[in-house]
């Protein structure tokens, strides 16, 4: 038979209720529910190892969401730095207006028709 290496879940074990029971099985895979099957491992073992197992991923997930969560804070801090930075600076103050008046179109750019000549239709 499979050693629990923390006795403390063949304890929880025999506190479970059947739909815990029930739903610890469902999540069962691998090897596990094979040898429950070919009663290789008693209920209550098969129970407290697959609990074991489930408590060991959830250690390893939050290991990696406090990764990701101490790198998603050093990025947004990195952009809040550098957005507080480009705030600080004062703006540039925008161009000063031209004070010449804009050019009146001159006469070269209408046709006029010569004095004496008529247009042709």
């Amino acid at each position: 038979m499979a050693k629990i290496s923390k006795p403390e879940y063949a304890e929880k074990v025999k506190e479970l209720s059947e739909e815990e029971i029930e739903r610890l099985l469902s999540r069962m895979s691998g090897k596990l529910p094979r040898r429950l099957q070919k009663e290789k491992l008693s209920l209550e073992n098969a129970l407290a190892i697959q609990m074991e197992l489930e408590d060991e991923q959830l250690q390893e997930w939050r290991k990696m969401m406090a990764i990701l969560n101490k790198k998603e804070a050093a990025k947004a801090k990195a952009t809040h730095k550098t957005a507080t930075t480009a705030k600080a600076k004062p703006a540039a103050k925008p161009a000063p207006k031209s004070a010449a008046k804009p050019k009146a179109r001159t006469a070269s750019k209408t046709r006029i028709p010569a004095a004496g000549k008529t247009a042709k239709p």
